[in-house]
């Protein structure tokens, strides 16, 4: 089944011009955290909507939206493919206390990926700030029509690229070639999505504290354990992963983001109730980069708006700008969840 959206809603146009404009007054000169392409050009981006680097003046137009896999994130999804060659990965809460990642690719293509698992509402505020389309198993039916409510376009099985691995048991078996995904689903358009964050140099971020590993505590079922890398490789390793040995997902950031969660309505076939991360209204964040930690506050005004994050200082609220590179999201539940630092 596909469901497609092929022209952005005013909202997300409006929002689109709120990015530019807040990226005006920031004054970021830094061209490797600058974007200089015009959204709804023909023209090669020169830094990509989803990492902030530089594209380079030869990269390829992408005649493809932006595709975001529901990837399953429990043991019975070993080895995870695709996280390697993704530039942006959300892990949420689902029932039962586990997590699910939301994996973004642009920039970068890859041909298998899975195990494809099924959409939550939680991922209406997550993709639509990029007008996504999501690629996953499918969903219950409140769902659905949640999605489709928010304009939020999917693929799932029976569409192009999808198929059923014989090695793998169900429901974990699902994968999909993104390749095959992304051809069937050129856009004539070819319109560079906005920036899903303000990107800025690393070295206007304030200098934080130490911070070389941490917990994030999703629930008592599920924690995500991260260590700096340092050295030449200057990123985060998640020590748990469960990713194919070589595929992992380089963390340049991990981002923290403290969220309500609630009740979706229903319950799954074994009677767990579902949770709804609602990304929306403001919160605590803390922003590792570098071995370091900054405190800050996360806000976003619509489910389809962006992300932004801002300190108090003695002269008043300030942008803390997300350095370019690969990040990973953490959507903590603000009431039962948890970050414990490691200095």
């Amino acid at each position: 089944m596909t469901l497609r959206r092929r022209r952005r809603s005013p909202a997300l146009v409006l929002v689109t011009l709120g990015i530019a404009v807040g990226l005006a007054l920031a004054g970021c000169t830094d061209p490797s955290a600058t974007n200089t392409a015009d959204v709804g050009t023909r023209e090669a981006p020169r830094t990509w909507p989803l990492t902030g680097l530089r594209a380079g003046s030869d990269a390829p137009e992408k005649d493809h939206p932006v595709l975001v896999l529901k990837l399953d994130n429990t043991a019975s999804s070993a080895p995870q493919r695709g996280l390697s060659s993704a530039d942006l990965v959300v892990e949420e809460l689902v029932e039962g206390g586990v997590t699910r990642l939301a994996v973004f690719f642009h920039s970068r293509i890859p041909g298998v990926v899975g195990p494809v698992r099924s959409m939550r509402a939680s991922d209406i505020g997550i993709v639509a700030p990029v007008d996504a389309t999501m690629v996953t198993s499918g969903a219950a039916a409140q769902t659905i029509t949640r999605l489709r409510r928010a304009g939020v376009p999917y693929v799932t099985e029976g569409s192009a690229g999808f198929f059923r691995e014989p090695a793998r048991r169900a429901p974990y078996d699902l994968m999909a070639d993104l390749g095959d995904v992304a051809e069937a689903l050129g856009d004539d358009e070819r319109v560079r999505p906005p920036d899903y964050f303000a990107f800025g140099p690393a070295g206007r971020l304030p200098d934080g504290d130490p911070a070389t590993s941490f917990d994030v505590r999703f629930s008592s079922a599920h924690t995500t354990s991260w260590a700096y890398e340092g050295g030449t490789a200057g990123g985060y390793v998640d020590t748990g992963s469960l990713a194919a040995t070589g595929d992992e997902f380089p963390a340049d950031t991990v981002l923290v983001l403290r969220v309500r969660v609630g009740d979706a309505g229903y319950r799954d076939p074994a009677g767990n109730t579902v949770p709804e991360t609602r990304l929306v209204g403001e919160g605590k964040a803390q922003l590792f980069h570098a071995g370091r930690v900054v405190s800050a506050t996360w806000s976003k005004s619509t489910l389809d708006a962006p992300l932004r994050l801002t300190r108090t200082t003695p002269e008043g609220e300030v942008e803390v700008p997300l350095p370019p590179g690969r990040t990973w999201v953490e959507l903590v539940p603000r009431d039962t969840g948890g970050v414990d630092v490691s200095r």
